[in-house]
């Protein structure tokens, strides 16, 4: 913050109102003071405080209120409450309503001081990642375009020569010579199909997918990434075996993400499984949780790459001969899952098969209508 830092104080004591502004009013802030939850906010969104002070109880509009709708306002003004009935609940519920801190009264000059000073650090490191996330948010959309126009473009005119070339010379080739160009054509389709994953890496915007989050059915979006899999599982002989929970309560989410990340998973399973052998989709509720699993009996993950495998371009050790990849698939499930406000762990053994468990905030009965669908338990997919 360049400039003096605002504080804004919302007491209907004028005694703390006049005490706080005059200690804080040394030359080094801007103070305002308002005397109701009403007048405070009306002055929140002209003075635009970096740092506000909330009386919880006060006639009119309460502490808790003025709160929530500071955070309408602007979520990155921090806010302090103050009161002189503290207690540890309601010390948890201001914090739930997006308090910084808490202060009880009576309070010294110095416990005063020193927590506004936390406040305005506090204040400088939400501002500085603000401005750190714009900063990375212009280099992605940059590399993006390098990438695309740099790479994309060029390699897209290689793949026309190369299929024009095959036409216009079809019948004349030698055995080595389709060979060896059909070697050609395959490695510009692979560099093609890495910068298609690079650039769905890069406009993984999260904030642009939690625009699209709906009340969202488990099963669908399960049943939409088995859909996908299934004829690379029938290829290879490897069923697809499903069992869900029903009923089950809905997720706010993204389905076309949610499903792109699950056939990361179900894909990588069945690609790393063996003939003849099953993978198995299971959902449950776990309290305020839906937890989706992936098991397969496949080639398994060496222990030591077990926390790597969810970093950018980590390709691990699989105990066989190494599989065509990108090693972004499951860097993308995890961004997908993160901005759902989930997790995703894994637990694996080499020659003993792997399991991937996601973990996703449920919907309350309140929230949503429970999950009406249910996929049909698959007993032998192929």
């Amino acid at each position: 913050m360049a400039t003096r830092p605002k504080i804004l104080i919302i007491d209907d004591e004028a005694v703390v109102a006049d005490s706080c502004s005059e200690i804080l009013g040394d030359g080094n802030h801007e103070v305002a003071a308002a005397s109701d939850g009403a007048q405070g906010l009306r002055m929140a969104q002209d003075f635009h405080p970096d740092l506000v002070f909330v009386d919880l109880k006060m006639p009119g509009m309460s502490g808790f209120a003025v709160l929530e709708k500071l955070r309408e306002i602007d979520p990155t003004i921090v806010a302090i409450v103050i009161t002189g009935f503290a207690t540890v609940n309601s010390a948890v519920d201001s914090m739930k309503q997006g308090a910084f801190d808490f202060l009880p009264k009576p309070f010294t000059p110095d416990e005063l001081r020193l927590i506004t000073r936390r406040g305005l650090e506090k204040r400088s490191l939400v501002l500085e990642t603000m401005a750190l996330r714009r900063e990375k948010e212009t280099l992605r959309e940059h590399f993006a375009a390098i990438v695309s126009h740099e790479l994309k473009s060029p390699l897209n005119a290689v793949q026309q020569n190369l299929f024009a070339l095959g036409a216009e010379l079809a019948g004349r080739l030698t055995d080595d010579q389709r060979s060896r160009l059909e070697r050609c054509s395959a490695r510009v389709n692979d560099l093609m199909k890495l910068i298609h994953t690079w650039l769905r890496v890069m406009s993984t915007d999260l904030d642009k997918v939690r625009e699209n989050f709906v009340p969202t059915a488990v099963s669908t979006w399960i049943a939409k990434a088995v859909e996908v899999v299934q004829p690379e599982a029938t290829r290879k002989e490897v069923d697809i075996h499903t069992d869900l929970q029903t009923p089950l309560a809905r997720i706010q989410g993204d389905e076309g993400t949610l499903v792109e990340a699950l056939v990361n998973i179900l894909g990588n399973a069945v690609k790393y499984s063996r003939v003849g052998k099953a993978v198995l989709v299971c959902a449950r509720q776990e309290g305020d949780q839906i937890v989706v699993s992936v098991a397969d009996k496949g080639v398994g993950i060496a222990k030591e790459d077990l926390p790597r495998i969810f970093e950018d371009f980590y390709r691990g050790k699989s105990g066989e001969a190494p599989q065509p990849g990108s090693g972004l698939g499951l860097a993308i499930t995890r961004r997908i899952v993160e901005v759902h406000d989930g997790s995703i762990s894994a637990e694996s053994e080499l020659g003993q098969g792997s399991t991937f468990v996601i973990r996703l905030p449920a919907l309350s009965q309140a929230q949503a209508e429970t999950d009406p669908l249910s996929l049909p338990q698959m007993g032998g997919m192929r």
